[in-house]
């Protein structure tokens, strides 16, 4: 077990990279703030995390991870209230996540609440990194992967957890469209698809790549078995607006990701009195009620992406277009609550944010 998280060096960065960010030119995922956190694992315990100026790392040729793909990682957002208080959305729900994918990994867990507080250190160092401009925020990523300089096919004996912070704009700036895949398969039962675990982003590039060339930003992933069945889409959770009824495929699959914004959604959707049904989603109802235009919304949810309202679906030889954005009452109403509480607009009722 990692021993307390108070016990932190921190060595800070001798000059700050902020005043060279175009803070209205701001790319997802390319900009990176002054410090990260890094705690490595030997000798069967977390030694002392130390926050650090932000730098490369330095690999083995040998090291585990790049040869047998144990890494895994979790993305979440920070942003400020109106006082300047740091709000971080559900950090605890990536923690649980976090430990999951260690499990399913061969990987050292990390004690939840310590996870948190480690979260919490980093981001506080770099609060003046997080963008006051609506639509924009702080993206948290926490990594863990296996440095046993070791060819050979086992669970490393040594790790490296690291944490780093980059300001963000939106994952997406328009509405998206997607296609349903029948072909290739993000994850099959019993693999490693509830884990957030490098490889299965690994294994969804080719795929999307020949989607984006016929126009889609994203796939809509369908069982590996019978592809009869929708999973998730990408980057985020999959959710459709169908005879006025939120349906989204059920978590307790183990080929889909456990979606802390898609989990946020179905609880929010059920607090106002939406009728929610998580089930087994078949890929037939859907096309059918595409057919019937009986769908009036659809949605990816994720961190990166938060609510991604999609334009269009593809499958096979048919192109169905959804309703208009503006018409889209439950989605924008979501987004809308979701942007809002993120940010301390309105009251965190339901207890979902972390403040320091």
């Amino acid at each position: 077990m990692i021993k307390d998280s108070r016990e932190i060096k921190i060595k800070k960065s001798l000059r700050s990279r902020i005043t060279d960010v175009d803070w209205d030119n701001l790319p997802f995922g390319k900009v990176f703030s002054d410090h990260m956190l890094v705690m490595d694992y030997k000798d069967g315990q977390w030694e002392d995390a130390e926050i650090m100026p932000f730098e490369d790392l330095q690999m083995h040729p040998a090291t585990s991870a790049i040869h047998y793909g144990q890494s895994i990682f979790e993305g979440m957002k920070a942003n400020k209230d109106e006082d300047g208080n740091v709000l971080i959305f559900r950090p605890h729900l990536n923690a649980k996540r976090f430990t999951e994918s260690c499990e399913r990994m061969c990987m050292p867990a990390i004690a939840e609440e310590v996870f948190v507080d480690l979260i919490k250190k980093v981001v506080d160092l770099d609060r003046d990194w997080i963008p006051n401009k609506p639509g924009y925020s702080l993206y948290i990523r926490p990594f863990m992967f296996a440095t046993d300089d070791f060819i050979g096919i086992k669970p490393s004996d040594t790790y490296k957890f690291i944490i780093f912070t980059c300001p963000v704009g939106a994952y997406y700036t328009a509405p998206v469209n997607v296609k349903i895949e029948e072909y290739y398969t993000r994850a099959a039962q019993g693999g490693v698809g509830r884990a957030k675990t490098a490889g299965n982003y690994a294994a969804s590039l080719y795929p999307a790549k020949l989607a984006q060339e016929q126009g889609f930003h994203q796939l809509i992933w369908t069982d590996a078995a019978e592809h009869k069945y929708i999973e998730e889409s990408g980057t985020m959770n999959i959710v459709f607006e169908i005879d006025g009824k939120m349906v989204t495929p059920s978590e307790d699959m183990d080929t889909i990701l456990r979606g802390v914004t898609k989990r946020s959604v179905v609880e929010i959707a059920k607090h106002w009195g939406i009728t929610v049904e998580e089930r087994k989603v078949t890929v037939e109802e859907v096309v059918n009620a595409l057919r019937e235009g009986r769908v009036t919304d659809a949605f990816g949810a994720g961190t990166a992406a938060t609510i991604a309202q999609i334009a269009k679906i593809g499958f096979r030889d048919e192109l169905f277009e959804l309703p208009s954005i503006e018409s889209r009452t439950t989605s924008n109403k979501i987004k809308t609550y979701l942007t809002d509480l993120k940010s301390g607009k309105i009251e965190d009722e339901l207890n979902w944010l972390v403040e320091f």
